[in-house]
């Protein structure tokens, strides 16, 4: 299989792993963001204030702010961390 489709569907694999289990299995709770950041971007939170950056992750993507992150402001959170990936000294 190609490599971008691949990244694609595991990108939508892990939104919907996470996705749903307290609630719609089209969005992100606050709960359920946090879980998938802890468990897939080990070490992007710091242990002792995690509640506050979650918070913060949690405003930024929800950009319609109705409590909610769904698959497209999911997306932007993936290809902001990219885009830093990139320009990142190898």
């Amino acid at each position: 299989m190609p490599e971008l489709f691949t990244a694609v569907a595991i990108l939508s694999g892990c939104f919907k792993k996470y996705a749903g289990t307290d609630g719609d299995p089209n969005t992100l709770s606050k709960a359920e963001l946090k879980k998938l950041l802890q468990t897939e971007f080990e070490g992007l939170l710091s242990k002792g204030n995690d509640n506050k950056e979650v918070d913060r992750f949690f405003e930024a993507l929800d950009q319609d702010k109705n409590g909610k992150v769904d698959f497209v402001e999911f997306s932007t959170l993936v290809i902001t961390l990219g885009m830093a990936l990139n320009d990142c000294p190898k």
